[in-house]
This record gives C-alpha cells, sequence and structure tokens, in this order.
C-alpha cells in the first residue's frame, strides 16, 4: 500500500513538470544578457524539464527500473493527455515521444551505474537522457522535416545567429536545443544537491539492488 502511495505521488510530480514543460517550452525567454538576445537561445521550459529526471532517478532508486518505467509510462499517458488540452498537437506529441524515449534511457543508464559512486548513476543517466530528449523534442517540434505533425513555427525556423553570439547562422530551433541542453546539463549537476540529501530518506527498498 506503501509503495502504491509513494508511486501514486511521484506519477502526480512527474506529470506537473512534464504538462508545465509544455506550456513553457512555448515562450521563448525576454530581453538580453551580455548583448545575447535570449529569446534566440532558450524557452522558459529549459529550466523546468529536468526536474522529471530526478523524480524517474529517486524512484528508480528507491523502487527498482520496473517500478521506474511504470511511474514514466503513468506520467507519458497523464502528461500527453494534459498537453494535447494545453498546447498545440505538435508540440504534444514531440514532447511525449521524447519524454517516454529519454526517461527510459535514463533508467537504463541508471540502472547499470547504481552501485558505483552515488552521484554516476543520476549525473551520467540524466545526460544521456537528456541528450535524447533535446534531439527528439526539438526535432519534432520545430523541425519543417517533420511538418507533418503540424504548421511549422515561423519564428522557430528563422535563421538567426548561432547562441546569439556566433556569426554562423542557422534556424532558432537549433539554437534552443543547444541552450536547452546546456540548461538540462547544468540544472542536471544541480539536481545531484536534492538527489544526495533525499538518499538517506529514500534508501531502497529489500532486493531492489540484487534484482536491478
Amino acid at each position: 500500500m506503501q509503495v502504491n502511495r509513494i508511486t501514486f505521488f511521484y506519477v502526480l510530480l512527474m506529470t506537473a513538470v512534464v504538462v508545465a514543460s509544455n506550456v513553457l517550452v512555448q515562450y521563448p525567454l525576454s530581453g538580453t544578457l551580455l548583448g545575447i538576445n535570449l529569446g534566440d537561445l532558450l524557452t522558459y521550459g529549459a529550466f523546468t524539464y529536468p526536474v522529471a529526471f530526478l523524480i524517474t532517478d529517486l524512484t528508480n532508486r528507491q523502487f527498482g527500473p520496473r517500478i521506474a518505467r511504470r511511474v514514466v509510462v503513468a506520467g507519458f499517458l497523464v502528461a500527453v493527455v494534459f498537453s494535447f488540452a494545453v498546447a498545440s498537437p505538435r508540440i504534444a506529441i514531440a514532447s511525449g515521444s521524447a519524454f517516454l524515449l529519454g526517461q527510459l534511457l535514463d533508467i537504463s543508464v541508471f540502472n547499470q551505474l547504481r552501485r558505483q559512486t552515488w552521484w554516476r548513476a543520476p549525473l551520467i543517466a540524466s545526460l544521456f537522457g537528456s541528450a535524447l530528449d533535446t534531439v527528439i523534442f526539438f526535432s519534432f517540434a520545430f523541425a519543417p522535416a517533420f511538418s507533418m505533425f503540424g504548421p511549422n513555427d515561423a519564428f522557430a525556423i528563422e535563421w538567426a545567429p548561432v547562441l546569439g553570439v556566433l556569426t554562423t547562422e542557422a534556424p532558432r530551433w537549433i539554437s534552443w536545443a543547444l541552450g536547452d541542453f546546456s540548461v538540462k546539463v547544468l540544472v542536471g549537476i544541480v539536481m545531484l544537491l536534492p538527489y544526495g540529501a533525499l538518499m538517506s530518506k529514500l534508501k531502497p527498498m529489500p532486493g531492489v539492488e540484487k534484482t536491478a
């Protein structure tokens, strides 16, 4: 019963993070920093989405990969339904695909490294998962090659200096993807703090590390 309650709580957290990120990814940052137009570099969703990897890793640590996959799939199904309600169909499709594949990769990598130094599994797993998630999401959501999922975003496909500062130009969504992944890496490192703090309280259930 306790496992079911905690699992349900993880699913709620996962759903909230993904739905919020689906909305926020549609809004580029406003303003400039050191002469860089932040709208050419990042969306607000870049700061919320990496929390999903923390939730997955905590679930995996406590209950193992089987339960972690259940949380991911449940969060995926609920989040996709809500995403179609609050975001465009193309964003919802891109988000759902990227979320599911990125999180499943995170679980697999974490499981391979769970017996190593405490920080290695969550950090490396989130990096691999984030990289796959970023490639799939931004390609599906904005690349003209995937216009079968929905109309192109004119602002996203306009050419602009890469990362807002380089002389080389590319479609704006490329810079968003690069900026998004950079933020995910930074947030992934920051997320080691709450992960480490919760380790003593969210200990693996009996037999998890042996069967994982």
